[in-house]
């Protein structure tokens, strides 16, 4: 019998990452994006690319782990640029629909990487394990 007290991780599949991007405890992830291209590299687009980027990267993630955006109860979005918000909002309300997730909206002066504008945590509902 499997112990929900007992925190698991979503196997990383690149070997050269010191996290993984997603973990959980019982029926909760915890996941972290970053703009990535489909074959691993930056996206260092416009915060519009970046924004897709990331939420493409968190979507595939929570699939992956036995979960969807709809799961999603709560993501902090960190920003190189709090002006650019809007922006990042409007591909926000793409991905994600009422009753929208309880967020957060952090400036920052950098990232991990420096063509980074965008990174998200999130905190979601496991359906389905995996």
């Amino acid at each position: 019998m499997a112990d929900n007290n007992a925190p698991f991780f979503i196997e990383d599949t690149d070997e050269s990452e010191i996290s993984s991007d997603t973990t959980g405890l019982g029926n909760l992830l915890f996941t972290t994006h970053i703009p990535l291209r489909a074959d691993g590299s930056i996206e260092t687009g416009d915060i519009r690319t970046q924004s897709i980027a990331t939420l493409e990267s968190l979507k595939a993630s929570l699939e992956k782990a036995g979960s969807s955006l709809a799961d999603v109860m709560h993501l902090t979005i960190y920003l190189t640029d709090i002006n650019e918000r809007p922006a990042f909002n409007e591909v926000y309300c793409a991905y994600f629909k009422k009753p929208y997730p309880v967020r957060c909206a952090v400036g920052v002066a950098v990232l991990a990487d420096p063509d980074m504008k965008v990174e998200v945590t999130a905190i979601a509902a496991r359906r389905k394990p995996v």
